[in-house]
This record gives C-alpha cells, structure tokens and sequence, in this order.
C-alpha cells in the first residue's frame, strides 16, 4: 500500500472537484467518486465452523452463502464473489484502514485454511445513482438489474460494463432519487469508463454529485 501522502486517485485527471454541483436539481443520473475504497479479499469455507465463527466474531456477520448477496456486519459490507470467495469492504464514509483490517482478519483466522489479501489499492469505487441509473447501466450491462431479478439494495454481481469488468453493488432504493449501485474497477480501466459514464448519461442529464 502506498503511503498515504503519495496516494492519488485514478480519477485525479477528470478534476471531479471542479465539477461537483451542490445539488442534484433533476438530472437524471448523478455520478460521483469514492476514492480510496477498503476492500480485502477473503477465501475460506462455508463449512468450516471455525472459519464462519472467526468471521462473525471479527465483523459482526457471516460471508454470504447464497450467490450475488451481500452481508453488513461492522461498518462492512461483505459481497459474495463466489462459494469461497468475498470481499470485505468498508464503507464509503467510514473511517477504516485497510491494512489493519486485512491484519485484524489474519489474525482472527490464524489456524484456519483462508486467505486474506488486501486488494482496494487495485480498485475504483464510482458511484452511479438517480431515476435513471438502471438504464443508464443497462446500455453497458447485461445483467437485469430490474428488483424482481437483481433482488435490489444488499445485491452484487461480477459482469462487464462497457467492455470493463466491474463488481456492481446496489447499496440503496429511494422511491424519489431511485437506485444507489456503487461500480468497482480497476485502476486501469477508471478514467476509460467514466467517461463512458459521462457519455451515455448525456440524454439523462447528470451531475458530479454525491449521495
């Protein structure tokens, strides 16, 4: 992990500050950054009691067992990436340091056959939200993302949008703002795909601003 003051975000080159607007009006879609995000990456079997007890005890829940879910336990969300995979991830506003989650979780998992890596460093977390923010992932996505399929907030999926391979996580449903799906990316592909955002958000009308 880089120090702290030498950290940039990926997005740094799109001068987001610049063009955050101080409310929504009616635009259809508002985009937004949350920089830095908290992620570890979590291996170990759903079977294995000690496994699920260290988990529970050291996030206050359990992985997910069922596919595409999510779990909140401590100011974490823990997102099923697979039968034995997760991400533990901290909240956009918490205040969480990912190496001293990534340690606290090894040593709560001594003994037991996992794995822990912590991986936020490799990732942008862009925030997508507003009425129209289903179609506007629809133009790139093939996942349904309608509630009746997607299942709604406490749902992730692992897809593509626009040719980016992206972790989609539905954090919130306002019957007036819509949707709130928070879109990991790696670091190399995030100016690429904001700009799509930006661009096929056109006929919605959006702004830089946050939830």
């Amino acid at each position: 992990m880089a120090e702290r003051y030498l950290r940039q975000s990926a997005l740094a080159s799109e001068a987001l500050e610049s063009q955050r607007a101080a409310s929504r009006g009616d635009a259809g879609i508002a985009l937004d950054e949350h920089p830095f995000p908290v992620i570890v990456n979590l291996r170990g079997n759903t079977r294995d009691k000690a496994f699920m007890a260290a988990v529970e005890a050291e996030l206050g829940a359990t992985p997910p067992t069922k596919p595409n879910t999510v779990q909140q336990g401590k100011g974490r969300s823990i997102l099923s990436l697979g039968p034995d995979e997760w991400w533990v991830v901290a909240s956009a506003n918490a205040d969480a340091d990912e190496r001293s989650l990534g340690e606290a979780l090894r040593a709560a998992l001594a003994g037991t056959r996992s794995a822990v890596t912590e991986v936020g460093e490799s990732r942008v977390r862009i925030l997508v939200s507003g009425v129209r923010a289903r179609d506007l992932l629809a133009k790139g996505c093939s996942v349904d993302l309608h509630p009746d399929v997607f299942g709604g907030p406490g749902h992730c999926a692992q897809t593509n949008l626009a040719k980016a391979i992206v972790l989609l996580h539905q954090t919130a449903e306002d019957e007036t703002q819509g949707p709130v799906f928070e879109v990991y990316v790696l670091r190399s592909f995030a100016s690429y795909l904001w700009r799509w955002l930006e661009d096929a958000a056109q006929e919605y009308g959006f702004v830089v601003h946050g939830v």
